[in-house]
């Protein structure tokens, strides 16, 4: 990442792509955060990250009450606003 991420902002975008609940995207962006913090990162510090396992343990997290679409959604709004703030992007 090359700039720390403005976090209100970021659910801000989220909330206007989704129409999301605040609390429920802070839910998931806390999850998802602690999920990637596991992961192991490549030599050039990227990590790799099976979108389908992150909604599945996001999913499993007893406090989440989201169905899979909305997290899906979430992500994918997250994903979106990283991209176009050239914090993150797909890898081939």
């Amino acid at each position: 990442m090359t700039a720390p991420i403005n976090e209100q902002e970021l659910v801000q975008f989220i909330i206007s792509k989704t129409k999301a609940d605040p609390k429920q995207i802070e839910l998931v962006l806390k999850h998802e955060k602690a999920y990637i913090a596991k992961a192991e990162q490549s030599s050039k510090g990227d990590v790799d990250i099976d979108s389908d396992d992150l909604i599945d343990h996001i999913l499993s997290r007893p406090d989440v009450k989201l169905s899979e679409l909305a997290v899906d959604t979430i992500l994918e709004a997250e994903m979106e606003y990283l991209m176009k703030n050239g914090m993150a992007g797909y890898m081939d």
